[in-house]
């Protein structure tokens, strides 16, 4: 009976010993991955850019503050922060500068997609028909490197004044240059799975659509950021000639009647619409490429 106990007594104390060696102790963190401490280094980095850039940004506004009430720049001619805060707060006040935003922003996105509808378009009819691209291409070039503001004023003249105009403004900055973009990214995609396509017994529509449009989608959505602000930039060319509202309307009138800081406040809330234009446009090609996984 004792050598019976003393076994299991020896069989207990063993099972405890396993126990607290299995056991991790108390007190120590599980140590990191490495694709945790990639991607904790990753976040560091972005907040410490986001850091900096915050805090330049701040630096900026107190240096033009000082600089006026320092009398080191003239505050009629260069504002300062605190007068185009006061002018913007006045223009909210009277409903004027939303109303002003609102015009600009319905111009600018009706112009962006009509953009993207027809570039995309006419690059899948010149894929379509090399013969075609072979003789459009010069066009296109040329086209896309004539100043955009010579051809304002013929809008005006062939379509009056109004917002048809304006639309048409902002087309003609970005969509020539949009169409060379899409064409190039389209002719860049692997011949070999085209190939692969027509051996399977695939048509060229195939190819198109399971091959092509597919692979060409980072070049589409980088060419959307670039036309975005392309067509901004042709909205206000639009509305400085042929406008009654919007924000490139407010700056012509302010620095026509020498009210400066309705100038500046306006250029800022230009800068504020096209960094809110370039990030929406981001966070759309992050979430596709998380879910296409690309």
């Amino acid at each position: 009976m004792k050598t019976i106990q003393s076994n299991k007594e020896a069989s207990l104390s063993g099972a405890k010993n396993r126990s607290v060696e299995r056991s991790p102790k108390k007190g120590k963190a599980p140590a990191l991955t490495k694709q945790e401490e990639f991607v904790k280094k990753h976040r560091r980095h972005h907040h410490e850019i986001a850091s900096w850039r915050t805090i330049l940004f701040v630096l900026f506004l107190a240096l033009w503050e000082i600089s006026a009430d320092l009398k080191w720049i003239d505050s009629f001619f260069f504002s300062s922060p605190g007068r185009v805060a006061r002018c913007f707060v006045e223009q909210l006040r009277t409903n004027s500068m939303l109303a002003h935003i609102g015009v600009t922003l319905f111009e600018t996105l009706f112009s962006f997609l009509l953009v993207l509808l027809f570039s995309l378009l006419l690059s899948t009819l010149l894929w379509y028909s090399p013969k075609l691209s072979e003789i459009l291409e010069p066009y296109l070039v040329v086209l896309n490197s004539l100043p955009k503001s010579a051809l304002a004023p013929l809008f005006i003249v062939w379509l009056g004044t109004g917002t048809r105009t304006i639309i048409v403004a902002g087309m003609s900055v970005a969509i020539f240059g949009s169409v060379i973009s899409f064409y190039t990214g389209f002719r860049q995609v692997d011949p070999e799975k085209i190939t692969l396509i027509y051996t399977l017994g695939g048509s060229r529509r195939d190819a198109f659509s399971k091959v092509v449009l597919p692979g060409s989608v980072p070049i589409l959505l980088s060419t959307a950021k670039v036309n975005i602000g392309l067509a901004l930039v042709g909205v206000i060319i639009g509305e400085f000639l042929a406008a009654r509202r919007g924000l490139g309307y407010l700056i012509i009138y302010g620095s026509q009647v020498f009210q400066l800081d309705m100038v500046i406040t306006s250029i800022i809330v230009l800068c504020v619409i096209a960094l809110g234009f370039y990030k929406s446009i981001q966070i759309i090609e992050h979430q596709i490429k998380i879910r296409f996984k690309m």
